[in-house]
């Protein structure tokens, strides 16, 4: 599936789920929502809806009623296409009760499911990853499913922060060695199945993490992951919304956690976060150390005349897509962009690989020598610290994947990139074969969880 990320490319849009709003009066109340467990038993449970991902095989999804579970009258069925195929390049999407659920009586997404063949489904699961409270579980490193009908198991790591649940059901998975295969999912329900024993949660990758953090800029836990042990005795891990973490600090005078369980910078020094859910200490810490407000990028110093500008307060900035959209189902990187001295900054958080697309129109860089930007790394910059940077052209046709495109790439590593301070990074292109379309440019990251952006420009 890894050779399909660079060209599953979309904007997750369509849909804005909506999980309550703030009101004057505090004698309201929050709505309650209905409790209806079953997501697809002989058929959809009522007022559901189903949205393929952009760039996904809109047909991938059909009801099937000769392949079934048991004494089950009809099946959802999953066509994934074979590599490169016209109607999309993989098969994914979402199926959503608009109106929205409480799932807080149940522990856990239950299924039974099984293939053509064997193979790893990339991602599978339920819940919202975006807005202001994600409430995304799915199997971490993708689910292993065979010819024979298994039941699977998603647990809500803590059931009374699901109360409001739009997304019953996500998926996401390319072909396999190139062929596309079908698998099938069967008596889809929420459950209350008890407790699950073993369970382990861990925020920052399960280190003690210590990183600088500055007045006025969002932070927040990264590298989350939960794992319990399943009524079949299988260890499963999950990849799960940092919102089912209820977090602590260990110095209120320098963080606060607020009520909607955020860090909060209020003051100069130290403080270690740490997180739990349902009262477990999860494995893993966070040591903030704020230094008080950051200092703005170094201001380019280049004529107007021989720039042309992707991101920067200092120049006019071309026309751009997006600075991240958000390129499911692989991508991780999230954006809390913030402004320092009435200075924009583009804010990367759980990054892995996120893109800056300007293809509308493309960019004429044939007269530039370098493309410039400024980082700066809060987190620590160890061995086997790195960010790569990708340009593309999208060739005479000016689309992207059309054949007819060229990539140049850069990498910087922990001896160049420098942590609490501005990293000018300046890039040659005047050997690029073609730089007549520029389109799209790529980010892509190892133990680099976070970092800042500016002065983003191609410059002669």
């Amino acid at each position: 599936m890894n050779s399909v990320i660079s060209r599953i490319l979309f904007v997750f849009s369509a849909c804005i789920f909506m999980y309550g709003c703030k009101v004057d009066d505090g004698s309201l109340q929050q709505p309650s929502y209905p409790i209806n467990p079953n997501v697809f038993i002989d058929g959809f449970s009522g007022g559901m809806d189903y949205y393929a991902f952009a760039g996904s095989d809109v047909y991938a999804f059909d009801l099937d009623y000769q392949t079934t579970y048991g004494n089950s009258e009809a099946s959802m069925r999953f066509y994934v296409p074979d590599f490169d195929a016209a109607a999309g390049s993989y098969a994914g999407g979402v199926f959503v009760a608009p109106g929205g659920r409480d799932f807080s009586p149940f522990t856990a997404l239950t299924f039974y499911m099984k293939a053509s063949r064997s193979a790893t489904i990339d991602v599978l699961g339920f819940g919202n990853d975006q807005g202001d409270f994600p409430t995304n579980v799915a199997f971490e490193g993708g689910v292993p499913v065979n010819t024979n009908w298994q039941k699977y198991y998603v647990p809500i790591p803590d059931p009374s922060k699901v109360t409001a649940e739009t997304i019953l059901l996500r998926f996401a998975e390319g072909p396999e060695n190139g062929e596309g295969y079908t698998f099938w999912i069967d008596e889809a329900k929420f459950e209350d199945i008890g407790t699950f024993s073993n369970p382990v949660a861990s925020i920052m990758g399960g280190e003690n993490i210590v990183q600088l953090a500055y007045d006025g800029i969002d932070v927040g836990i990264e590298d989350v992951s939960y794992s319990v042990n399943l009524p079949n005795g299988v260890d499963q891990s999950y990849t799960i919304a940092s919102t089912y973490f209820d977090l602590q600090s260990s110095n209120e005078d320098v963080v606060r956690i607020t009520p909607s369980n955020e860090i909060d910078i209020v003051g100069e020094g130290s403080a270690l976060i740490r997180g739990y859910i349902n009262g477990v200490e999860a494995e893993g810490t966070l040591t903030l150390n704020i230094l008080g407000s950051l200092d703005p990028a170094p201001t380019p110093p280049y004529d107007p005349a021989n720039v042309i500008s992707v991101f920067s307060d200092v120049y006019d900035n071309v026309p751009v897509d997006f600075y991240n959209g958000y390129w499911e189902p692989f991508q991780t990187t999230t954006s809390e962009d913030f402004v320092i001295n009435n200075d924009n900054v583009l804010n990367y958080v759980n990054f892995n690989f996120v893109g800056t697309q300007f293809s509308n129109p493309t960019i004429d860089a044939s007269a530039m020598t370098h493309l410039h930007l400024d980082v700066f790394i809060p987190g620590a910059v160890q061995a086997g610290t790195s960010l790569t940077l990708i340009l593309r052209d999208f060739g005479p046709d000016g689309q992207d994947g059309g054949g007819d495109d060229t990539d140049i790439s850069a990498s910087f590593n922990s001896s160049t990139l420098v942590q609490g301070a501005w990293n000018s990074l300046d890039i040659p292109i005047a050997g690029m074969a073609n730089k007549s379309a520029l389109g799209l440019l790529i980010y892509e990251g190892s133990s680099l969880p976070n970092f800042y952006a500016d002065n983003i420009f191609f410059y002669n």
